[in-house]
């Protein structure tokens, strides 16, 4: 009951009055922060440990760019200051969300480097809560776990007092995207690890975001560029927001059906949405690098993977030629899920449980119909040549070694959409 009056208090104030405002503020800063990107390039840090990038020109540049008007505090340049001068083992860094596809990926990379790491999880864990106590402790070998609830200030401050973080890493999602699972966990337990860092001493903060974001028409995408505005408000502590491109996980989801020898489905003509995927590892390696790496603290940072951006009929063209088949397809008019969403939203008027269903439809034709990629807002398309690449896994490979070796750990769980 207290999670539902957390999310509905605050809901509340979003319907009286102060919503629109607040998001119409939010899409323009986002938009003008993605304009000075595109001015002003950066390479990619070089952190001690990092994965080498490709070496392509596309990926020397990235569109990293501090935030203006934010000033900080003489506590927190004097922090950023002094954990930046100690060696890893000296450094003390949390990470929420690590038992989370990207997070698991974040802490393995945290520990190969040196860094004293401590994993804030949950009691029940992993997809559908399967693994205990016992399973994450063993799972985050090397580590210090810390169980806990994000969304209960309490716990996370007395798990934050045991060790004093100097970095908090946050790469909490919610699970489906639903309304009040956004506003619980993308911006309230969110908020609740940003305040509680401060108070146990931080002086950096990391945030593993979304590039979809830049274009928010969905109620995760609001609720994380609420937070994000709020982060980069703060004079208690610095921050580097990651906004990465499509991972590798996302676009898995047809690969058993299509082994199988079904089609690869897709909206439209298989060209209203492209992306440049990153795996996990390479995404892991790059916000590890947001610890140590000066040149991103306060920026903005979209990041994709190396390599071409790729439409879903590329991606078909792609998995069918690693097979040795002829492609086959499955078309689906964007107009049919527009009707099962107009559907789901009249009788969400009568039965509020469908109010998810429809929105759980507007995500899924978000994803099939706008790019994973940086935006541009002055001629409203996306620039593929202006996404910055990291990394040196392909999409080629991914699915060549899905078709070879399966897709132990890129389960969707609650994201699953084929199955």
């Amino acid at each position: 009951m207290a999670r539902q009056g957390l999310v509905l208090s605050h809901q509340h104030n979003l319907h009286s009055g102060r919503r629109i405002p607040a998001r119409t503020m939010m899409l323009a800063r986002s938009r003008s922060r993605v304009l000075a990107s595109l001015a002003s390039t950066r390479r990619a840090g070089s952190a001690a440990g990092a994965r080498p990038r490709t070496s392509s020109s596309a990926t020397s540049t990235a569109a990293w760019r501090p935030v203006a008007g934010h000033g900080r505090s003489a506590r927190c340049e004097a922090g950023k200051a002094d954990f930046r001068t100690k060696s890893p083992e000296d450094v003390s860094v949390m990470v929420a969300g690590g038992t989370g596809y990207i997070g698991r990926a974040v802490v393995k990379e945290l520990v190969s480097r040196g860094y004293k790491t401590t994993v804030l999880a949950r009691e029940k864990s992993g997809i559908g809560g399967a693994e205990g106590k016992a399973e994450t402790v063993k799972r985050f070998e090397g580590t210090a776990v810390e169980f806990g609830d994000v969304t209960d200030t309490a716990s996370l401050g007395a798990a934050m007092g045991k060790h004093s973080p100097d970095v908090f890493v946050c790469c909490l999602a919610s699970r489906t995207g639903g309304k009040k699972d956004s506003w619980l966990i993308d911006y309230q337990a969110t908020r609740n690890c940003m305040d509680e860092a401060i108070k146990a001493g931080a002086s950096h903060f990391v945030l593993l975001s979304a590039i979809c974001v830049q274009k928010p028409l969905l109620e995760f995408q609001h609720a994380k560029l609420k937070f994000e505005e709020e982060l980069m408000a703060s004079d208690e502590i610095t921050h580097s927001i990651v906004r990465p491109t499509a991972f590798f996980k996302s676009l898995a989801g047809q690969v058993e059906s299509v082994k199988k020898g079904g089609p690869y489905v897709y909206f439209g003509e298989g060209d209203l949405c492209a992306c440049k995927p990153i795996s996990e590892t390479d995404l892991a390696s790059f916000i590890v690098n947001c610890v140590s790496d000066e040149s991103m603290v306060n920026k903005m940072l979209p990041i994709g993977g190396p390599g071409k951006a790729y439409t879903p009929r590329e991606q078909a063209d792609l998995l069918f030629g690693l097979m040795g088949e002829k492609p086959k397809y499955f078309p689906v008019p964007v107009s049919l899920m527009d009707g099962i969403i107009g559907i789901f939203e009249f009788f969400s008027r009568w039965f509020p449980n469908l109010e998810d269903t429809a929105e759980f439809g507007k995500i899924g034709k978000y994803y099939a119909t706008e790019s994973m990629l940086v935006y541009d807002p002055a001629t409203g398309t996306y620039d593929a040549d202006a996404t910055p690449e990291y990394g040196e896994d392909t999409l080629e490979s991914f699915f060549r070694n899905a078709l070879e070796e399966g897709l132990e750990g890129q389960e969707l769980g609650d994201q699953a959409v084929f199955k």
